[in-house]
């Protein structure tokens, strides 16, 4: 069971730094415009020499912005949460363990709705307007880390698998 716990605590932990990361940096994806390359992000787009915020309210920027910052709460909390249950801190009536493992799904759940509304639109309004442009690492960093909370949501249900359904050994 703390194998489980430990193997879905790193991945958070991982997770939720490259979220952190992928949501602050500026390299989502890059492009070529009038001779030079410009690499924006969920925040500001950069030209050479110069970053400027985007003032633009677009709604595609909007959505993927809040999904991710609703990635990072969940993911945090379950993080906290997660603690809670490998040192068990007890709160009586409330499995830490399941709530944990519940939160990392939502939060793996809240990161793919924003980069699929982030690549959805990406491909549909720059693949056409732009010939020579690509996803950066930013942007992958996003990707990498719905794959880390999904299996920390993994490995916390089979924590909680194990303490609800433990086997018994001495039936026969």
């Amino acid at each position: 069971m703390y194998s489980f716990m430990g193997g879905g605590l790193l991945c958070a932990g991982v997770g939720n730094i490259l979220l952190i990361v992928s949501t602050a940096t500026d390299y989502w994806m890059q492009y070529r415009h009038s001779s030079n390359y410009m690499h924006q992000g969920l925040w500001r787009y950069c030209v050479p020499g110069k970053c400027m915020t985007h003032t633009d309210s677009i709604a595609y920027w909007d959505a993927t912005r809040a999904f991710m910052i609703l990635s990072l709460l969940a993911c945090f909390i379950g993080i906290v949460i997660g603690v809670m249950a490998f040192i068990h801190y007890s709160f009586d009536g409330f499995d830490k363990t399941f709530a944990a493992g519940i939160l990392f799904f939502i939060s793996c759940f809240f990161v793919l709705l924003a980069m699929a509304v982030y690549t959805g639109v990406t491909v549909n309004y720059y693949g056409k307007r732009y010939g020579s442009w690509r996803f950066s690492w930013s942007y992958i960093m996003g990707w990498v880390s719905v794959v880390l909370t999904f299996f920390s949501g993994i490995f916390y249900m089979c924590a909680y698998r194990m303490h609800e359904c433990p086997r018994n050994t001495n039936s026969r």
